[in-house]
């Protein structure tokens, strides 16, 4: 019998490979930040079904979804929201922002001003917004999925590491293979055709399955052993000759939750080192800041990480 986190992942492949073709390899790290109420940075070129990808989320967990173009006159009110004059209730009323919904996509994140950014910092971390002394709670499961172009960078505002360390995962897409752009052709191509159209044929997800996802994530046993080795991967990171700024504390946390799901998902009891390998890149790549002469020489952020889990020590 499979766990709720096994029927989680069918059902998110299943619904969103209605509407995003090739969508699998998206799936995984969208199910550890739903289970882990964290937030995903999506990068990758423009034209690639980011948005869809979005909005497909949504449906499917029955929520609101909201898109935020980020710009560089983009003003921490526009996604807050604002206090306007009712004149029929004679008072100041509050009209919420598009941050006030399940799901935020920030489009360009990186085109948005720092202030705005900073805006985002409380949002995503004590899902609460703060305007006017008032504290107004975001709904309990707020997922923002911010996207940047990794290889456009005029007129952009580089994401402080403040606001990196707060994206759980990174989600690199690349241009699908030719078979699957052949199927977006021949499923999208029709010149009346819209593939948001078919977002209203996903099913939502099942009651309490996200719910049980997460208690059944909970249960996952993590032996000491692991949690050292979560640890001395972190330290190394700190260490690392080619990085002036290794992995948080935040981003251990991150990592050590996310391979309890990723051993869920695989239907064990317990955490592997694998399993840390596996979510590795996605959780701490983006955390990660390269010495400038490491950037000039091509190392990735990747090459980094990949040089980390092969130098540490794995438990036996």
């Amino acid at each position: 019998m499979s766990s709720h986190v096994q029927q989680l992942n069918e059902t998110l492949a299943r619904e969103l490979g209605r509407v995003v073709v090739g969508a699998g390899a998206t799936v995984p790290p969208l199910l550890i930040a739903l289970i882990a109420r964290g937030h995903v940075l999506v990068q990758g070129v423009p034209g690639l079904g980011k948005t869809l990808l979005a909005k497909t989320l949504a449906r499917t967990l029955g929520g609101d979804f909201k898109r935020i173009q980020g710009t560089a006159d983009l003003m921490p009110s526009d996604i807050i929201g604002v206090h306007v004059f009712d004149e029929a209730a004679g008072n100041f009323v509050f009209r919420p922002g598009p941050l006030f919904a399940d799901v935020v996509l920030v489009d360009e994140i990186n085109r948005a001003g720092p202030k705005t950014q900073s805006a985002l910092l409380e949002a995503m971390e004590e899902r609460q917004v703060s305007i006017e002394r008032t504290v107004l709670p975001l709904p309990p499961d707020f997922l923002v999925l911010a996207t940047q172009n990794p290889r456009e960078f005029e007129g952009t505002y580089p994401l402080p590491e403040s606001q990196l360390d707060r994206f759980m995962l990174r989600i690199d897409i690349d241009y699908p293979p030719r078979e699957a752009e052949a199927e977006v052709l021949a499923r999208y191509g029709g010149v009346a055709t819209s593939a948001t159209a078919a977002i209203a044929q996903v099913a939502e997800l099942g009651a309490g399955l996200l719910e049980g996802a997460r208690a059944d994530a909970g249960r996952v046993h993590v032996a000491d052993a692991l949690g050292a080795y979560i640890l001395e991967l972190t330290r190394a990171s700190r260490r690392h000759p080619r990085l002036t700024l290794g992995l948080s504390t935040r981003g251990a946390l991150a990592l050590h939750k996310a391979a309890r799901i990723t051993a869920a998902l695989r239907g064990a009891g317990f955490v592997t080192p694998d399993d840390v390998k596996e979510v590795a890149p996605a959780v701490m790549a983006h955390r990660l800041v390269l010495t400038p002469e490491a950037a000039l020489e091509g190392v990735t952020d990747l090459d980094v990480v990949r040089s980390l889990l092969a130098e540490t020590p794995v438990p036996r």
